[in-house]
């Protein structure tokens, strides 16, 4: 497996992804509405041009054996901390279970480190299974956040943090 530093033309392969695992991932968690309302609100081309050149959101894709697995965005120096954010992570279902989220992280962990910032943080839905993989990677709990996104839907999460 290998890291690839996303551009413009990876866009549509990154909506992809959001488009198969976010159903998988979500299912049992949040409605299909929400599901919806969050892909357009994160995952449109405009959203996703934005996030990079305006919000200096980083992203990056796991390929392997000609096919692209997952995708992360980061942003180094959050809210002008010594703080690395990881704003995503998802790898699609068949290929999760064979190391591509854990490559993905410690690629993050090494440019956070190579820009001196002390720890990662990252938000995940209280429900999601991902919160027992984040563990078992070093990352702890530090609170609970419910945050509004419009259209009269909540994410109610765990805010994690690596620290170095």
């Amino acid at each position: 497996m290998q890291i690839v530093q996303a551009e413009d033309p990876h866009y549509l392969i990154i909506q992809h992804i959001a488009q198969f695992t976010w159903p998988d991932t979500f299912k049992s968690i949040l409605s299909d509405d929400q599901i919806d309302y969050m892909l357009k609100l994160m995952y449109s081309s405009q959203s996703l041009h934005n996030q990079v050149t305006n919000l200096k959101h980083h992203f990056i894709l796991v390929w392997e054996d000609g096919t692209y697995h997952g995708f992360a965005s980061y942003e180094l120096n959050y809210n002008h901390t010594d703080m690395t954010k990881v704003h995503k992570l998802y790898i699609l279902p068949k290929s999760q279970g064979k190391g591509a989220g854990r490559l993905l992280l410690n690629h993050i962990e090494g440019i956070a480190r190579q820009h001196n910032n002390t720890g990662m943080v990252l938000n995940v839905n209280r429900k999601n299974a991902a919160v027992a993989f984040y563990q078992a990677l070093g990352w702890a709990i530090e609170k609970e956040e419910d945050l509004d996104i419009g259209n009269g839907f909540q994410m109610n999460d765990y805010v994690m943090t690596k620290i170095f």
